[in-house]
């Protein structure tokens, strides 16, 4: 049994990269949601708030279509 060594490397640097900007880009969802709460509790409207929902749904819907590519990916195998 041979291993290819450079196929294993760079699975494994894909897969790295992947989940830190998953990690990354669900950390900008909750910033965004974080955001929406505190202008609501200023007393803004929730015209203001509405571009940070926006952002934070966004955000979690690519979270989601990542993970749901992923089962995809294994479950087709």
């Amino acid at each position: 049994m041979q291993i290819k060594w450079a196929a294993l490397a760079q699975t494994a640097g894909v897969s790295l990269g992947i989940t830190l900007a998953v990690v990354l880009v669900f950390a900008l969802g909750i910033l965004a949601l974080n955001r929406r709460d505190s202008v609501v509790e200023s007393g803004g409207s929730t015209a203001k708030a509405f571009p940070a929902l926006a952002a934070a749904t966004l955000c979690f819907a690519a979270c989601a279509g990542v993970v749901l590519y992923g089962i995809s990916l294994i479950a087709n195998k």
